[in-house]
């Protein structure tokens, strides 16, 4: 009886460290997959109220569809849009990201893709300097 239990009990112990093993996403061929012109925008310098739009373009590498389900940022300051359809095949994408250049001084942002790739999520990163606000003087009077 005993030599039945200690059996089952590495029997199940096997059976469930099986499963668990993590699969490595780079040979998983049944998955979407993003890849990403550039994972960094970097602005420069900048002027203080100008525009503070910038694109990152992404392709489809895979054979299934792709679905971008959420773009999440760093702080309020970085809105993300994109289009919602699934991107085919071979085909590209764009995700849009607009930095309020209302806040003088240096930045960095992150921005985390979401998708049903197999290399989700993805990090891109937003940088850059916007100058000082020019209708206020440094000086005191």
């Amino acid at each position: 009886m005993k030599a039945y239990l200690s059996f089952l009990i590495i029997s199940i112990f096997l059976l469930c460290s099986c499963n668990s093993v993590k699969k490595d996403p780079s040979k998983n061929t049944s998955g979407s997959i993003i890849e990403f012109e550039a994972t960094t925008f970097d602005f420069g310098k900048i002027a203080f109220g100008s525009d503070g739009s910038c694109v990152f373009r992404f392709t489809n590498t895979s054979e299934t569809p792709l679905m971008i389900n959420k773009v999440r940022t760093s702080c309020g300051c970085t809105n993300p849009s994109w289009y919602k359809d699934p991107v085919e095949q071979g085909k590209s994408g764009e995700i849009f990201i607009k930095y309020n250049t209302q806040i003088p001084g240096k930045f960095q942002k992150s921005i985390t893709v979401f998708s049903n790739a197999v290399n989700s999520p993805v990090k891109l990163l937003i940088k850059g300097e916007v100058e000082p606000d020019p209708s206020v003087s440094s000086t005191n009077q």
